[in-house]
């Protein structure tokens, strides 16, 4: 890790698309994770700045409005206000939600692009695209349907098959059909500007093994860029034949605008800037961005990780080869995963999921907040369950936090008079507690500042259990009559450690924690800090006011409704993905992600004659795997050995025990199985190309 000291830290979370609500999938790939780590660091005191805003232009936020038949500004400002809405009932903590479709942002992007033009850095080259005669218009990708040439579906976009999952050129389709007219349109030549991506990638490479080094970066973003360096780094078009979006300022070329890709991520500039005017200090967002004591990371999901890591890097590379004023890149990029939902992926178009808007109706934000935390897909997909949200809000926020919280304050109230008791014994169980508080304060530290979201809130919920497990122990129940001194000094302790954990857990559950800190009586906000959290700092005789319940447990009748509604389209979801043709191609190939990894442990698995439980090293992890080579191995015979294994396999249960990847076999001429070994110099987690 770098041990520099930073002065100031900038935080950016993609900006989402304005062309429909906000889903759980995005807050976990994202937004909370975002928002944890800035609310840690404000606790800290840092210097921290937390930007964002609306994507408004491309062609989704056209054909939506073409659908509806409004303008396109129509639809961007209805789900502007949604997601700014529900970001904010989620608490999300924001320093700024801008929009790119504010004259600010365009003049930013504008301003990009003319340094690039008029310093011949990018290149004109004409190209033929797909026109449609009867509307007199260029044709972008998704306005393109026809057949797929993979699985022959006779429903595939321009830039994909949803189908098979291909990624194509317009040009791949066979029979393509305009969407706006259904007619056949012809291919017509066109002018653009392109981005010389590939110049950069000897210093693209350079900068994130440096960054790397420093920070830490995380093997699946790593993966990713590594895959894209690869195949090669392309020249990529940063003009469109579209009227709705950034219009290119340059004479000749006024029916164009700038390709999304490249205005979009230039938004987190214009969004600073725009927090900078709205402050009274038009120049404070070059202290955020033009200065080196800034450090700056950029949370996204899996998807935008060529856009952060080596898009906007050299875009950010190029304009600082022109200027003296220069821009910092990004020292880190912490892309999570996606989160599924039971078991499928979000699904606008078949009805699966749920949006967050919706999910608020009906529930408090801190429940989902401490679940999708819980769960966050930080280095391979996850999925939300109903029946596991509801397991975690009942067992660890009302039976384990909750109940402490309650069970403690009901005593405080009732044998002393709702006030903090003086501490006048001290047995080994309270000193015991005391040296374990400010362990467990510094474990959940480090965690965060490694960004490891997920591990830093498991820490936190074990101190609620020896929370727990101390009062029992103590059993205050009993103290109170046959030894009041050791009784108070137990309420006392207990008391002080619901202002740790108040303070400790208000990163995940932030309006909680405040209505703890509102039924305790702390309004010094000096109490409200992460420095000193671990410390008894509530005096003798402090005032605590009437207790409440601050969990309520969530009943069946909540969740089956939910349940009962996607039932449906589950079955229906099903059908689709076994109607997947056999073959498939090397965009769905790459897909799957096949890993070097070392057992270290292995054994049968009881009651089962075919299966073995092995735990195996992939490097950045450990995990269990449960593979059905029983009859073929000794458990001893695969200790040590480099072995193959589908690392992004959904988890999935075996015999009752979980399984987190697949071993690869070939089976020889007698119907054996024969494990895929690797030669041992090859590192743990290295990707099959």
């Amino acid at each position: 890790m770098d041990n520099k000291n930073f002065k100031r830290i900038l935080i950016t979370a993609a900006l989402p698309y304005a062309n429909g609500p906000i889903h759980l999938g995005h807050l976990a790939g994202a937004y909370l994770p975002a928002d944890i780590f800035v609310r840690f660091k404000r606790l800290k005191g840092d210097d921290i700045l937390f930007i964002c805003g609306s994507d408004e232009h491309g062609v989704p936020i056209t054909i939506t409005a073409e659908k509806e038949g409004v303008s396109p500004k129509v639809i961007i400002d209805r789900y502007h206000e949604m997601n700014r809405k529900a970001f904010e009932d989620f608490g999300m903590s924001f320093d700024n939600y801008s929009r790119t479709s504010l004259p600010l942002h365009h003049r930013t992007a504008q301003e990009f692009f003319l340094k690039y033009y008029k310093n011949g850095i990018l290149k004109q080259k004409k190209e033929f695209q797909y026109y449609d005669e009867k509307v007199k218009m260029f044709l972008p990708d998704r306005y393109l349907v026809g057949t797929c040439p993979h699985c022959k579906s006779e429903d595939a976009r321009g830039d994909q098959c949803e189908n098979c999952g291909s990624y194509l050129n317009p040009t791949d389709l066979i029979n393509p059909k305009s969407k706006i007219t259904g007619e056949t349109p012809v291919l017509k030549e066109t002018t653009h500007f392109y981005f010389p991506l590939g110049d950069y990638q000897t210093r693209l490479e350079k900068y994130i093994a440096e960054k790397d080094a420093q920070e830490g970066w995380k093997e699946n973003v790593l993966n990713y860029c590594r895959s894209w360096f690869q195949e090669g780094l392309q020249d990529r078009a940063v003009t469109r034949d579209l009227d709705w979006g950034v219009k290119v300022p340059i004479e000749g070329f006024e029916d164009k605008v700038l390709y999304v890709w490249f205005e979009a991520v230039l938004g987190y500039i214009s969004s600073t800037k725009e927090w900078a005017e709205k402050n009274g200090k038009p120049d404070e967002w070059r202290e955020y961005w033009q200065s080196p004591d800034t450090k700056y990371i950029a949370f996204i999901g899996k998807d935008n990780v060529v856009f952060h890591c080596i898009v906007f890097p050299a875009m950010l590379m190029a304009w600082n080869d022109l200027s003296d004023e220069k821009y910092i890149l990004p020292d880190n990029v912490p892309a999570n995963e996606f989160l599924n939902y039971e078991g499928l992926k979000f699904s606008k178009s078949r009805g699966w999921g749920i949006d967050l808007k919706d999910f608020l109706e009906h529930f408090p934000p801190d429940p989902l907040r401490y679940y999708l935390a819980s769960i966050l897909p930080e280095n391979r997909d996850t999925d939300f369950y109903w029946r596991d949200f509801q397991a975690k809000n009942n067992n660890e926020l009302a039976d384990i936090f909750g109940n402490f919280v309650n069970r403690t304050l009901t005593f405080t109230a009732k044998h002393f008079n709702s006030q903090v008791p003086e501490i006048k014994k001290v047995r080994n169980i309270d000193e015991e507690l005391l040296k374990q508080i400010p362990e467990f304060k510094k474990n959940i530290e480090e965690l965060y500042e490694k960004i490891k979201i997920k591990d830093a809130l498991t820490e936190t919920m074990n101190l609620a259990r020896l929370a727990n497990k101390y009062f029992n122990d103590s059993q205050p129940w009993k103290t109170i009559k046959e030894d009041p001194d050791a009784c108070a000094t137990t309420i006392n302790l207990s008391l002080q450690l619901i202002r740790t954990l108040a303070v400790l857990l208000s990163p995940v559950i932030p309006f909680t924690s405040e209505r703890i800190f509102k039924i305790m009586n702390i309004d010094n906000p000096e109490l409200k800090k992460w420095q000193g959290c671990d410390e008894t700092k509530l005096v003798a005789g402090h005032k605590i006011n009437q207790p409440e319940i601050i969990f309520s447990k969530i009943d069946d009748k909540l969740i089956e409704p939910y349940l009962k509604s996607q039932e449906k389209n589950k079955n229906l979801e099903l059908e689709v993905n076994q109607s997947i043709q056999s073959t498939i191609d090397i965009d769905l190939f790459k897909k799957i992600e096949i890993r070097v990894a070392k057992v270290l442990e292995c054994e049968n698995v009881p009651k089962s004659k075919k299966l073995l439980k092995l735990k195996v090293d992939l490097g950045f992890e450990k995990r269990q795997v449960i593979a059905g080579l029983a009859e073929y191995y000794k458990p001893e015979e695969l200790i040590g050995k480099k072995v193959l294994i589908v690392s992004n396999l959904k988890e999935a249960k075996l015999m009752n025990e979980i399984s987190q990847g697949m071993i690869l076999a070939v089976e020889d001429e007698n119907k054996n199985l024969k494990l895929v070994t690797v030669e041992e110099s090859l590192p743990l987690g290295s990707l099959l190309r």
